[in-house]
């Protein structure tokens, strides 16, 4: 083999890798966002604002969820989607995927909590010890890695039952059969306004942003611009904006739930749980 013909072959093979890297699957990037509700609500939420971005930008993106949020996030990690919403990859060996922040959603700060309804008899995290505690599944990081960390810490043995998303964690607490549930407070406050129930809150932690926007290292750079200058103009956007206040009251959120830049320094308390976290949660 000539070497002008063994350099040819080369240029030919990097081109070939080059194209699968670069180019869009055919049916376009997957998105998936963590199962913050039931996959209906979830649905319900995003298809509108990612039919939107995808109008807005030129890049197509479609849905992809799997049945809990343990279900999306491995899609996550065997890399068959290309953007998500998650704070489930802060781990150091996550991290190591290559997933990058490009931005996430303006809401207050969200705390982990515990919490029973307001007519529970159970009133303090030690009437808990020995008891079921529902937590929306385990890669849950603010509704069930934070708040079992600190019954862990406290040395109260509750008994874990996940309810694969934060409204069938809530479900196992209606039905009565748990005695509390783990919680992002943000979702919390939401199943309070959509169905008027009262929670009483046993322990709050510190809080921590919401979710992040991230993309994978193999989607090109202009795609992911593009993504995200239509996620971060919606809100400016009078169709956009629409799109955003009628998504976010399905789900419990107010109008200024919008989408800003982030460079991901906003996530380092996050990165700090898996220094001192027990090993069963990192």
């Amino acid at each position: 083999m000539s070497i002008r013909f063994r350099a040819l072959l080369a240029g030919a093979v990097a081109s070939v890798a080059f194209a699968a890297v670069a180019a869009p699957p055919a049916d376009g990037y997957r998105f998936s966002p963590v199962n913050q509700y039931g996959i209906n609500l979830t649905a319900a939420y995003w298809n509108p604002v990612i039919a939107y971005v995808t109008e807005k930008s030129g890049v197509k993106l479609q849905l992809r969820i799997g049945r809990t949020s343990a279900d999306t996030t491995a899609y996550v990690l065997a890399q068959e989607v290309e953007f998500v919403f998650t704070n489930h990859l802060f781990s150091p060996e996550r991290e190591q995927l290559g997933w990058k922040v490009f931005g996430r959603r303006q809401t207050p700060p969200v705390k982990g909590q515990i919490a029973v309804f307001d007519d529970s008899p159970v009133r303090s995290l030690a009437d808990l010890a020995g008891k079921e505690v529902a937590f929306p599944g385990p890669e849950a990081f603010i509704a069930y890695k934070i708040p079992y960390a600190h019954l862990l810490s406290q040395k109260i043995d509750a008994r874990v039952v996940f309810g694969g998303n934060q409204d069938g964690a809530l479900a196992q607490l209606l039905a009565g059969k748990v005695a509390a549930v783990g919680g992002n407070s943000q979702l919390l406050e939401g199943y309070q306004k959509r169905e008027n129930k009262k929670l009483r809150v046993l322990w709050s932690s510190d809080p921590f942003y919401d979710l992040a926007l991230m993309a994978a290292s193999k989607v090109p750079d202009k795609d992911v611009k593009a993504v995200a200058a239509a996620f971060f103009g919606m809100h400016k956007d009078p169709k956009g904006r629409e799109v955003l206040e009628k998504a976010s009251a399905a789900v419990g959120l107010t109008a200024d739930a919008y989408f800003l830049a982030s460079d991901g320094s906003e996530y380092a308390n996050y990165r700090r749980f898996y220094q001192s976290a027990p090993a069963s949660l990192r």
